[in-house]
């Protein structure tokens, strides 16, 4: 959707809170979007976009408590705020009472709520239109095939609250697939990498590296299911540390709904789950990474509430430390009523082993390739879905590369799994953790894309039968 209006997003922010007749919250988001797909070696479309959407959250007193009315609807006029307002008061003044009801954010209007947006554009990916450019010819010359998009989403929150808050920020997310193919289509490699300005992005040297997997594709290894000793690289690690905190859910856990339930109305708080040091942390000010740092999601993947927290500060939260789990998700409400602290996590994930403050030790995966006397090194997973929430157990598929890996060299690409895991039983097994690096994981990547993320290493992954997926 394109949209072009003179009504600035402060003014429909502030024209929605003078329509309220109850205490409210008003989002509205801007959002820019530029493009890029290929397909083939060679381009196939590009593309800009630009939306508003607007939010409306009002709360009404009824019987047994507060009730929530959350309406949202893209909008291009001031006249359409009206209804958006009128729909949200009549869904709060109708519906049941919040088990999260907790009092508005209270706050001051920030200096840069007055900011206009950030905006995006198609220009910003004219170095990566360039580096393809290269390596489209360089994959003609090789027989290889080029598949992939690019796109660059600025999205900037205006958040008003009938208390007197006015909050603005600024999230740019950017990402880069490279899909490569054999020119008889039987081997196939992909890498990403994510970005907030596209300045960082060498597609060139993205290339080489799908070039050196599609070579390893060349010999074909029949393996059968089992459980291998498999060097995870950094995306895959992603993937599965993300559904980890999707998953951290502390009133979930002390009501033995989820795997940090110790039952009885406990949580396994103060458990250890590794043996290495290894630190699971969020940021909002981690450096490439930065977030916005207040409440600006109203839905958690676990399901948690944040409706009465908007605007809420995000701290910096370590999730495990040194091995031991030392926090889980809670809103302001679960916080209240369990005499802790509200733990809303930041959009972003860093994992090490030595700490945050030395993130940058460790081998790299080659390095590790080296060190591996038998054992297969994975690409990325693939169709991720829960199995048992009480062992946290994933199930998925392997995909764009399988290699068996022996005496510290690659031998060749082997079949596709289906494999079975748990992200927490995981950190107990891992022998080995590498040099944290920033990564795009391929499964979530459309929801979670700012991480950094270590190789590892597992002893025993379990590949648990052999797929036909390519």
């Amino acid at each position: 959707m394109s949209t072009t209006t003179t009504v600035s997003a402060q003014q429909l922010v502030e024209q929605a809170l003078a329509l309220t007749t109850l205490p409210t919250v008003v989002h509205l988001t801007e959002r820019w979007e530029a493009n890029l797909r290929w397909a083939a070696n060679a381009l196939t479309t590009n593309g800009e976009m630009h939306s508003r959407t607007l939010t409306v959250v009002a709360t009404a007193p009824v019987q047994g408590g507060t009730a929530v009315g959350t309406v949202s609807q893209e909008v291009t006029e001031a006249a359409e705020v009206a209804a958006v307002v009128a729909a949200a008061e009549q869904a709060a003044r109708s519906g049941p009472p919040s088990e999260h009801a907790a009092p508005l954010v209270e706050g001051d209007r920030s200096a840069a709520f007055d900011e206009p947006p950030a905006t995006t554009g198609i220009e910003v990916l004219a170095r990566v239109a360039e580096g393809l450019g290269t390596a489209f010819a360089a994959a003609g010359t090789s027989g290889h095939l080029l598949y992939g998009f690019a796109e660059h989403i600025v999205t900037t929150s205006y958040l008003g609250a009938s208390t007197g808050l006015r909050l603005r920020g600024v999230q740019p997310t950017g990402r880069f697939e490279l899909n490569g193919k054999t020119a008889d289509l039987s081997g196939s490699a992909w890498v990403g990498a994510p970005s907030r300005d596209f300045t960082d992005v060498d597609v060139v040297a993205l290339y080489g590296q799908l070039q050196t997997r599609l070579g390893w594709a060349a010999t074909r290894i029949d393996l059968p299911a089992g459980r291998y000793e498999t060097l995870l690289p950094p995306g895959a690690v992603a993937d599965l540390m993300i559904y980890l905190l999707w998953t951290a859910n502390a009133r979930d856990a002390e009501e033995g709904r989820n795997v940090f339930t110790a039952g009885e109305g406990r949580t396994r708080l103060g458990e250890r789950l590794a043996p290495l040091p290894i630190t699971l942390r969020s940021d909002p000010t981690a450096p490439g990474l930065e977030t916005v740092p207040f409440v600006d999601a109203l839905q958690s993947e676990d399901g948690t509430s944040w409706v009465f927290d908007a605007g809420l500060p995000v701290p910096p939260t370590t999730w495990v430390s040194d091995g031991l789990l030392t926090e889980l998700v809670r809103n302001r409400a679960h916080a209240a009523a369990t005499g802790q602290r509200p733990t809303p996590p930041a959009d972003n994930l860093l994992m090490s082993a030595d700490g945050p403050q030395d993130a940058g030790a460790g081998a790299t995966l080659e390095e590790m390739i080296a060190r591996t006397e038998r054992g297969l090194l994975l690409t990325c997973l693939w169709y991720i879905r829960e199995v048992d929430p009480e062992r946290l157990l994933l199930t998925g598929l392997t995909r764009d590369g399988v290699y068996l890996v022996e005496d510290g060299e690659v031998k060749g690409a082997v079949n596709n799994f289906r494999w079975n895991e748990s992200p927490v039983e995981l950190l107990g097994r891992i022998t080995e953790v590498g040099r944290p690096e920033s990564t795009l994981c391929r499964e979530w990547n459309d929801f979670y894309n700012r991480t950094v993320m270590p190789p590892v290493r597992v002893p025993d992954f379990n590949m648990s039968t052999v797929s036909q997926a390519s």
